[in-house]
């Protein structure tokens, strides 16, 4: 029996809901990053570095995590960015794929339609 290769466009993300989102006054998302552990907490006391971070998305990065909304593929999303951006965002399947990617493996995205796992919450 051969297993069926899963296709990364069908993964259907979502925003972590251990992250706090909010739109700026730009009108770009900002995800707020809680800086923890011993090292972070030494460099907040002696050097006076924030307790919190915030990462700003571009408008590219922003629209793209309007439409993470746990209903629609990656696939679906790039159509959307494709209707909005146009050759702007060509080629589009590679970046969309790596943006989700590095969003996914700093625990800020989950897959609605993958088991649950390490640093992911409802």
């Amino acid at each position: 029996m051969s297993k069926k290769k899963e296709n990364y466009l069908d993964y259907v993300p979502r925003p972590n809901a251990l992250y706090e989102w909010k739109k700026n006054q730009k009108g770009m998302v900002e995800i707020k990053v809680h800086n923890r552990g011993v090292i972070n907490k030494l460099a907040q006391v002696f050097f006076k570095k924030p307790k919190y971070s915030y990462i700003e998305l571009d408008e590219f990065g922003t629209f793209v995590w309007e439409n993470m909304d746990g209903a629609s593929s990656i696939y679906e999303i790039g159509v959307k960015v494709r209707q909005r951006f146009g050759e702007q965002a060509e080629p589009i399947y590679g970046r969309l794929a790596q943006f989700v990617k590095i969003l996914h493996n700093n625990h800020f995205i989950v897959y609605a339609n993958k088991v649950k796992g390490k640093g992911q919450a409802d």
